[in-house]
């Protein structure tokens, strides 16, 4: 039990007259929490970035195959350059709104502009997580469109497949990028799903500090 629920128990236990200053005490303490939970979501959102740069740079300067097939599906260099930059400016555009979210937690001395702070934090990781759930099932569907026109003989396979054979593959495909899909939402489910509950329960006693 932390602090701030040891102060809470005995916060329900004091007379109404003494609450009031109880509720002055507690602020503090939710203000610090939401503040800390805010700025971890900042630095992990930078661990992030710099996870993603590895992960799409390392292989592609490092693995000559890797690059071959990476070349093969985009081969326009402005396309997968554009697609690229897009993709790394909505993580900045995600790391600069949350920086600006615990800025505005940091320095904000109000209980309602405090859970306003938390309520855009929170609609800021939602609607992220959403773009990246969106982005890979895009992404997914448009790589394998790709791999299979720029492969020759897949592309031949497939022209001599029937109906049923055909609706087969688009089935196999679509569970492959279904399962692809679920695995990036409990990564981020498990990376800010925590941190998001207990920010939300932060949200929920500063209600209730309002009432």
């Amino acid at each position: 039990m932390d602090e701030l629920e040891l102060l809470k128990k005995d916060w329900n236990k004091e007379k109404p007259e003494h609450k009031k200053l109880s509720t002055q005490d507690i602020y503090p303490m939710l203000h610090k929490k939401s503040s800390s939970i805010v700025k971890t979501l900042f630095y992990i959102s930078i661990a992030e970035l710099v996870f993603w740069i590895l992960v799409n740079t390392i292989p592609y300067y490092t693995s000559s195959t890797f690059k071959e097939r990476l070349d093969a599906i985009y081969t326009n260099d402005y396309v997968f350059t554009a697609l690229t930059i897009f993709s790394y400016g909505i993580i900045l555009l995600f790391i600069y709104l949350l920086f600006k979210a615990h800025k505005a937690i940091s320095v904000t001395d109000n209980a309602k502009k405090l859970m306003e702070s938390i309520l855009k934090t929170r609609k800021v990781i939602k609607y992220y997580v959403i773009y990246n759930l969106v982005m890979a099932c895009i992404s997914m569907a448009v790589g394998m469109y790709f791999a299979i026109i720029h492969n020759p003989e897949l592309s031949d396979t497939i022209a001599h497949f029937s109906d049923k054979q055909k609706l087969i593959l688009f089935a196999i495909l679509t569970g492959c990028t279904v399962v692809f899909v679920f695995i990036i939402w409990l990564f981020y489910k498990l990376l800010y799903g925590l941190l998001l509950k207990r920010l939300n329960r932060n949200y929920k006693e500063l209600k209730k500090l309002e009432v």
